[in-house]
């Protein structure tokens, strides 16, 4: 009996073992780099950061436990993403999470080995990220964060709707950001055109930019300001002056009109983030990079403020409201 039993056993441990190789190391403790351009104080960022850390948990990975999150921001400087994701590299970090198509340039250039999770970054292919979506290649996947021109025509359609005068509309992008510089090329361009929309370009690569560039919308007078991600960290200045000159706003991210902006367009940013962290979740317990498909966007939602349109003495219409998905009074 004592024989039959230890044949037993040793067959459940050889059948356990193929599951057990993928899984945690026991006692480890993972450490990741967070490369992000705006720190978690506002409300609308901490709660995805926190939709972040909720899908580690849900995967096994707790911060404090057997996850050190070492965070580090840009703050509206790109050119700090590259001391950054150098120092992730002399840190040994076992995995590095770009939120922004700059620290995913800088952590593909830092490193070809420590395995890297981009968020929420436009047409990671078509910036030379990845090899293609399905196959990424190298030592980079994640999840990509829009649609190109489909999900700018979108946003425009929608604006358009909300103000039927619309014609001319100013646009901030940072040509030095690929994936900034790839959504307007590509995107808000051929979608302007469609519509009969002219676009008034404004170039902003950091603070030194901004002054002229309200400067110009001042004297161009447009109908509405679009703002790409990497105008973040001057949201606040920017609402500023759209308020003063009645000046309708739009941008891809929810937290814009949770700050005053008329409305925004994009992918789910929480769905993002727990998607994110379940592609770390798999690295982290021995997939590969190259074999993880760059993930699209599924869930998009559509957020209007209606107190900044009544003090635009803008009407949303009703069709624009049936498909919003959160309605800000």
């Amino acid at each position: 009996m004592r024989r039959i039993g230890l044949v037993i056993v040793l067959a459940v441990s050889i059948a356990l073992a193929p599951l057990v190789t993928g899984a945690q190391q026991a006692g480890k403790v993972y450490r990741i780099g967070w490369l992000a351009i705006t720190p978690p104080t506002s409300p609308p960022v901490q709660r995805q950061f926190e939709i972040f850390l909720q899908g580690l948990r849900d995967h096994g990975f707790v911060e404090g436990q057997n996850v050190i999150i070492e965070r580090r921001y840009s703050e509206g400087r790109e050119d700090r993403h590259t001391a950054f994701a150098a120092e992730f590299v002399q840190m040994k970090v076992d995995l590095i999470v770009a939120n922004s198509s700059a620290a995913a340039h800088a952590a593909k250039h830092a490193t070809s080995t420590i395995p890297i999770v981009v968020l929420g970054v436009a047409d990671p292919e078509r910036q030379g990220l990845v090899t293609s979506l399905a196959h990424p290649g190298g030592n980079l996947t994640g999840i990509s964060s829009q649609l190109g021109a489909e999900l700018s025509g979108k946003l425009l359609q929608l604006l358009k709707e909300s103000l039927p005068r619309l014609s001319k509309v100013a646009i901030l992008w940072n040509p030095d950001n690929q994936g900034s510089a790839t959504t307007f090329r590509e995107g808000d361009v051929p979608a302007a055109r469609a519509l009969g929309v002219t676009l008034v370009s404004l170039e902003v690569r950091g603070p030194a930019d901004l002054d002229s560039a309200l400067k110009t919308i001042a004297s161009e007078r447009p109908d509405a300001l679009w703002v790409h991600l990497v105008a973040f960290p001057f949201r606040a200045r920017l609402l500023e002056f759209a308020a003063k000159n009645r000046l309708a706003t739009v941008a891809q991210t929810s937290s814009w009109p949770q700050y005053g902006a008329l409305m925004s367009y994009g992918a789910d940013p929480v769905d993002l983030q727990r998607r994110g962290a379940a592609q770390v979740a798999r690295i982290l317990n021995g997939a590969k990079p190259a074999d993880l498909p760059v993930e699209q966007p599924t869930k998009f939602e559509l957020v209007v403020n209606l107190k900044t349109a009544k003090a635009l003495g803008s009407t949303i219409p009703q069709s624009v409201l049936v498909r919003a998905d959160e309605i800000i009074q």
